[in-house]
């Protein structure tokens, strides 16, 4: 006589390791039962043949060096004299690892897409010869890049386009790169590259990581006229795909709207409203607003959301704008002023504040476009600037962000410096925070003189005790950098080494 509980409980599998199984590791495949008396065990792969072949009578099938050809879906077979019960099956999936003698970049993903403003991590990992020619590989430089100059990659650390938005994180085989503030000019094919100590040991991962950076717009899904009504629904998207949670800000004619969060918004309006909407997070870098029906809206649109230019340039800050109705009133002001305001919530018209005194034209070249000019630049005019308009029955004063200038000196940068007895051979960088746009002509200063034939960022020299070097923009001479001595060099590169070690 038996029972059911003589029969073998549906077999168990399990797997070890657990983690990720790359190929050439051990891997066990154990198949369990509480039978009573002791089942029999058999393994068994799927392959969609009915004429299995059994691959093992053991409780344990176990893998020596497991291969990439060895994924696929495994089950086992508990039986005695009484009963027999299959196991579920159990899929095992072998990675194919690059084999370490062998050169390689691998990137953890290849096409990424990001909103205008946010940060955007890029990873990957890389492999090399451990030996190779009769020599240990030592891996001398890592960086990233994008472009080419003469045929040779340029890393982003010294790419003006990327200044102070680009940051590192590297160890041994892998390396991170951070780019911040993204831009949509960021939109580009990101490689990394390895150099090493073995002859001809360099490598680029190619293709690399595809980035596209992009804007948030609104659309209007649907409108409808009613007998005294018009009604909306606008959509605030981007061609990236967003966080399914992310929580959206809603502007109505340049002001929040506190109530709505999502991604749609479904609205009764009239004709003079303008909308507009931004990630929550990122309210830097709102989608233009819009007119739902017609182009005659009350809106502006900065031309540029970030402007940088150097101390004692002229800057020209743009705008275009709409009204419903005609315009009585129109200037350009800087919150950061309103300390020099007679009332802090009312905004002045910038060329009567005694700062820009002589230093602000206000050009309108054509109707619904205003340019806002500032000359002889400073560090002090470094603000956000908006435009205002009024009517009869309406004023715009946006909570949206207008442009933000930053005005910046140069600098002389220390790239590299060997200190000899008698002298000091130093390559130098006349620097500044901004990316400048173009193609820009330097003057550097060696003891007060202008040295010849150097018009690029760079310079390379030997420098003396007492000697003092500068740098400016052509045609801007008088607002060079600080001048710095030979003491001055040493000290900076010490600081810069200390840095970079940390």
């Amino acid at each position: 006589m038996f029972s059911p509980a003589d029969a073998p409980k549906l077999p168990s599998v399990s797997v070890s390791p657990s983690a990720e199984i790359v190929e050439g590791s051990s891997v066990t495949l154990t198949c369990s039962s509480d039978a009573n008396p002791a089942a029999n065990y058999t393994w068994y792969k799927n392959k969609g043949n009915p004429d299995l072949h059994s691959l093992s009578k053991e409780p344990q099938l176990v893998f020596s060096s497991i291969q990439s050809s060895d994924s696929g879906e495994y089950y086992c077979t508990a039986e005695n004299e009484l009963w027999g019960k299959v196991s579920k099956y159990i899929y095992i999936n072998v990675k194919l690892i690059q084999s370490q003698d062998d050169w390689g970049v691998t990137y953890s993903s290849t096409k990424i897409c990001a909103l205008k403003g946010s940060t955007v991590d890029m990873s990957c990992t890389y492999t090399y010869p451990s030996w190779k020619y009769g020599r240990y590989t030592e891996v001398q430089e890592t960086f990233w890049f994008t472009k080419l100059s003469g045929n040779q990659p340029v890393d982003l650390r010294t790419d003006s386009d990327y200044q102070d938005r680009v940051e590192y994180s590297c160890s041994e085989k892998s390396c991170t790169l951070r780019i911040t503030d993204l831009r949509e000019s960021d939109s580009a094919e990101y490689k990394f590259m390895f150099i090493t100590n073995q002859p001809g040991g360099r490598y680029i991962g190619s293709p690399g990581v595809t980035l596209r950076v992009t804007d948030l717009h609104v659309s209007v899904n649907s409108l409808h006229r009613y007998t005294s009504e018009l009604w909306a629904q606008l959509e605030c998207h981007s061609s990236c795909r967003l966080p399914a949670r992310s929580s959206y800000i809603w502007y109505k004619s340049g002001q929040q709207v506190q109530s709505q969060t999502s991604s749609t918004y479904s609205v009764y309006f009239n004709y003079a409203d303008s909308y507009s909407c931004a990630v929550k997070g990122h309210e830097d870098f709102p989608s233009p607003p819009v007119c739902v029906d017609g182009q005659t809206c009350n809106r502006v649109i900065y031309t540029d959301r970030s402007i940088c230019a150097f101390k004692g340039s002229s800057v020209d800050i743009s705008c275009t704008y709409s009204s419903y109705e005609t315009i009585r009133s129109k200037f350009w002001f800087s919150p950061e002023r309103s300390h020099q305001w007679q009332s802090p919530s009312q905004p002045e018209d910038l060329s009567e504040d005694s700062q820009f005194a002589g230093r602000v034209q206000v050009l309108e070249r054509w109707r619904g476009r205003s340019t806002l000019r500032i000359t002889d630049l400073t560090e002090s005019d470094s603000a956000q600037y908006h435009f205002k308009y009024t009517t009869r029955n309406f004023e715009w004063r946006s909570s949206l962000p207008g442009t933000t200038l930053t005005v910046t000196a140069l600098q002389v940068q220390v790239t590299r410096i060997t200190v000899h007895q008698s002298d000091t051979e130093a390559e130098l960088k006349c620097h500044s925070s901004c990316s400048p746009a173009g193609r820009l002509s330097y003057v550097w200063f060696h003891n007060g003189e202008e040295v010849t034939g150097v018009e690029t960022s760079s310079f390379k020299g030997r420098v003396y005790p007492g000697d003092i070097i500068s740098c400016a923009l052509k045609g801007h001479e008088n607002y060079g950098s600080p001048p710095v001595c030979e003491f001055d060099l040493y000290q900076e590169k010490r600081r810069a080494d200390t840095l970079a070690s940390k």
